[in-house]
């Protein structure tokens, strides 16, 4: 039986950081910001290939032997 899916846990980072009222930030601290998140979302984005690869690799092993 699958899990349904769920939503993620409300106290989790991404969701604090959509939840932040922006308007005390300067444009600095916003571009600041901005340059963090897109240094986040590339290392999110490395280690899911990282993760396809390994998962691409162990599909390819397993069907060999499996039939």
């Amino acid at each position: 039986m699958e899990e349904p899916d769920r939503p993620r846990p409300s106290g989790d980072a991404a969701s604090r950081l959509a939840g932040e009222d922006l308007g005390p930030y300067s444009q600095a601290e916003l571009m600041e910001r901005i340059a963090l998140l897109e240094a986040e979302i590339a290392r999110i984005k490395a280690h899911h290939s990282k993760v396809a690869a390994h998962r691409a690799a162990a599909d390819a092993l397993f069907s060999k032997g499996g039939g």
